[in-house]
């Protein structure tokens, strides 16, 4: 039984600033000497003195969290990040798991500052990585950061504000990511190159907003080839232990790792893609993706769906089990390969949403207004009818919206 007692009371622990009071357990004991060094703030010792009991035992909560205290107090973000997650990880409700849950968002986030720091600081760096360090940095920054933290983040800010500043966009373009089709990602998740060239746009027998079909030029690009799944967004949690969206811990099961994960806000699928070295496509970019150039209805052709093309037609969610795994459906890919752009979940795209865009929109690389009510997600899902899975058919959501049939893919720029 745990007893819920104040380290500096039962220990004599002394005031420190990276060692504050915190309960024990029976379990603790073996580890004595570990944390006598650790009191006394000799940290190099404490850690090899508590990874030595850890070899031999290493299912005991508060010694991962006595550990992750001395590679703490030596600024080891990684040991402190690993060992105050192992510690909630074998027991979340264990007797230092208040103090280990912010003590793990700000070793995470002070990982992040030091990563950013180095690809600033790294006067070879290339522009696409200063691009990516500013990314990092403002991923730290949504975890809460402290005064400290805040000077610098700020210092790095700034710094990489310099870096970037005189960079043309032609230079950006070529010193970004240059993976070739089929290239894992940062997230391994396989990409498709859908190349430079025109295609109509839109529908002549759909909706107003679908009209007028137009001819549309857009540049080559990389598209994912499956929606974003739940394991990947578990990836992306641990990595920056950002809110989950609702609902997590049903789709976060096993069984649902491979299924594409939903509920997920606009701003949610945008700072995935930016964490994960990407960005959303644009509306234009998806259409194209989705149907090639031959004007066809669906991403297979002009046939009409069956269950052997697209996931569509359920009526219940039914615990996330009503959405397929990412990438079974054969006979629905697209011209260029890439699954599940008709069904499973919609997807939002960059677009702000206009009803009479198409009127008025270039005919080179349109992205959307600049800015509306709404924005615009594709290619239905699995609670839709076969007509909401058209390639050309837009719908619109609040960006804050969450719903059980919204998810999204990626794309890049070579």
């Amino acid at each position: 039984m745990r007893m819920m007692l104040v380290l500096i009371a039962m220990l004599g622990l002394a005031a420190h600033p990276t060692m504050a009071a915190a309960p024990v357990d029976k379990g603790a004991q073996e580890f004595a000497t570990g944390y006598d060094f650790l009191k006394q703030q000799k940290y190099q010792e404490a850690r090899a003195e508590l990874e030595a009991g850890i070899k031999k035992n290493s299912s005991n909560a508060l010694a991962h969290f006595y550990l992750a205290e001395a590679c703490r107090g030596l600024k080891d973000r990684p040991c402190e990040e690993e060992h105050y997650e192992t510690s909630l990880d074998l027991d979340a409700k264990s007797s230092v798991a208040n103090l280990a849950k912010p003590r793990l968002r700000k070793a995470k986030a002070w990982r992040l500052l030091d990563e950013a720091k180095i690809m600033i600081n790294d006067s070879q760096a290339p522009p696409d990585k200063i691009e990516r360090a500013h990314y990092i940095l403002d991923i730290a920054n949504k975890l809460g950061l402290d005064d400290e933290q805040q000077a610098v983040y700020f210092h790095l800010r700034e710094k990489s504000s310099q870096r970037q500043t005189g960079v043309s966009a032609n230079a950006l373009k070529q010193e970004r990511l240059t993976a070739e089709a089929g290239q894992a990602s940062i997230q391994e998740m396989p990409m498709a190159l859908v190349p430079a060239g025109e295609f109509t746009m839109g529908s002549p027998e759909g909706p107003a907003d679908e009209q007028p079909a137009h001819r549309v030029y857009v540049d080559a690009f990389f598209m994912d080839k499956y929606e974003v799944s739940v394991g990947q967004f578990a990836e992306f949690l641990k990595a920056t232990s950002l809110e989950a969206p609702p609902d997590w811990d049903i789709m976060n099961q096993p069984q649902h790792q491979k299924r594409p994960v939903v509920n997920m806000g606009w701003a949610d699928a945008a700072i995935y893609c930016k964490w994960a070295g990407k960005r959303l496509p644009t509306e234009a970019e998806w259409e194209k993706a989705a149907r090639g150039t031959d004007g066809r209805i669906y991403p297979w052709g002009n046939e009409t769906p069956t269950g052997l093309h697209a996931n569509f037609g359920k009526k219940e969610w039914n615990n996330h089990a009503a959405l397929l795994p990412v990438g079974r459906l054969e006979d629905g890919k697209s011209p260029y390969g890439i699954y599940d752009m008709a069904g499973n979940a919609w997807e939002w795209v960059n677009d702000w949403y206009d009803h009479d865009y198409y009127k008025n929109s270039p005919s080179q690389n349109p992205a959307g207004p600049s800015s509306t009510k709404f924005k615009v997600l594709r290619g239905g899902s699995w609670s839709n009818t076969q007509d909401d899975l058209r390639s050309a058919n837009p719908y619109i959501y609040e960006p804050t919206s969450q719903y059980r049939n919204v998810g999204f893919r990626c794309a890049k720029t070579p």
